[in-house]
């Protein structure tokens, strides 16, 4: 039961949920019965994708991210104009077209869900900004369970602020060091971060920091990038990366 488990194991276990997303039926099936969900199910409309991992306490709603090599996952990202949400206020345009295309489908699974299961949401990326637009639509209808608690890495903004005050969820917002997709859409443009921010450093430890420290902390990842050959802002977005790291927290703790 995932209520039983620590916060950082929550955490990386919705971190590989995430991961696992990006993996084709097949591979997603064995991979989420070795973390205990033997109901696989995978939702693919017009380009827009993400799974619904299952047993007989816990559902999870998984949303897969931006894939470079998929059209309409990258012309998701680009449509970054404010539109009406089904909600409150409004969001990006792109990320509510992909999760339009797919909630009838997933809305249908969570109404089937019996009262003694309880409903989570994950997601990387695009993922990670579809799982929070669904997490917003569970809590506004009340036809459905409200979710346990949001889990998001690598999240873009995906609202503006009287939209992000609107989400009731618990949300755990992850954020690898210079992680270029946390800082877009642009905040000039009227975009907000919504929940709790969990700063994964330079080093991969989890931090606190001052916003002084954070630039310093982002100028150091970027020479540490650099020595490795990798530009930081965008080899930071893996969810490998996070998984890796939230791991490495899990072990120490």
């Amino acid at each position: 039961m995932i209520n039983d488990l620590k916060f950082i194991e929550r955490s990386l276990l919705f971190a590989r949920l995430s991961e696992i997303s990006y993996f084709d039926i097949k591979k997603a099936t064995k991979e989420a019965k070795k973390l205990g969900f033997n109901v696989v199910e995978f939702y693919d409309v017009d380009g827009a994708q993400s799974y619904r991992f299952q047993n007989k306490t816990d559902c999870v709603i998984s949303c897969r991210g931006t894939q470079p090599t998929q059209w309409n996952d990258i012309k998701a990202d680009l449509r970054a104009v404010p539109v009406f949400s089904e909600t409150v206020s409004r969001v990006h345009k792109g990320f509510k077209k992909e999760v339009d295309d797919l909630w009838p489908l997933v809305k249908e699974d969570i109404l089937a869900l019996d009262n003694s299961t309880n409903l989570w949401f994950c997601g990387h990326s695009l993922g990670a900004a579809m799982a929070t637009i669904m997490a917003s639509r569970c809590l506004f209808d009340k036809s459905l369970a409200d979710p346990q608690e949001l889990y998001t890495y690598g999240s873009p903004r995906v609202g503006w602020p009287k939209y992000a005050k609107s989400l009731g969820v618990n949300h755990h917002r992850w954020v690898n060091n210079n992680d270029i997709v946390t800082r877009v859409p642009f905040s000039i443009m009227g975009y907000r971060h919504h929940g709790t921010e969990h700063y994964l450093n330079a080093y991969g430890k989890l931090r606190n920091p001052t916003g002084w420290q954070r630039i310093k902390d982002r100028f150091r990842g970027i020479k540490l990038g650099l020595k490795k050959g990798k530009i930081d802002s965008f080899s930071d977005h893996s969810i490998t990366e996070y998984v890796k790291f939230i791991e490495n927290i899990s072990k120490e703790s």
